[in-house]
């Protein structure tokens, strides 16, 4: 066992010793070049025990630079539409012969009754915008719209 942890300590020190890249132009926002990196989103709720895993990559970089800011839309606006949004969305799903089963992979399980709150119900309303205007698809009667 104190072999093994000296391994793993003299892996991470090789690991750690890397040569210096060259130099390129700075970002212009550091904080939105990091978020094109991290592809996942994660929104969890333990006292309501749901959980929402957005793999998709760069929409955590359109949320935080395209999508309007939280507070320009209601939540009550924003579960409205999410709800024709999920109810299309499952519809594909369960008709691949008829969509691109690539896109749409699983089911969102969204219930009218219950209370998600202004976060998930952003994020969600925002997911749809972005699928919509990335791969050229309509989840309803709205044009989606930033």
């Amino acid at each position: 066992m104190k072999n093994a942890f000296y391994l793993l300590l003299i892996i991470c020190f090789a690991l750690a010793c890397k040569a210096p890249k060259a130099k390129t132009a700075p970002p212009t926002d550091e904080k939105l070049e990091a978020l094109k990196a991290n592809d996942t989103v994660v929104i969890a709720n333990d006292k309501l025990e749901y959980e929402i895993i957005i793999i998709e990559p760069g929409f955590n970089f359109w949320l935080a630079s395209r999508a309007r800011q939280r507070g320009y839309y209601s939540q009550f606006f924003m579960e409205s539409r999410n709800r024709i949004m999920v109810i299309e969305w499952n519809q594909r799903v369960l008709n691949p012969s008829q969509y691109n089963p690539s896109l749409y992979e699983m089911q969102i399980n969204y219930q009218q009754n219950i209370d998600y709150g202004y976060e998930v119900n952003y994020v969600l309303y925002n997911y749809f915008i972005y699928f919509q205007l990335t791969y050229n698809q309509r989840l309803g009667p709205f044009k989606p719209r930033i």
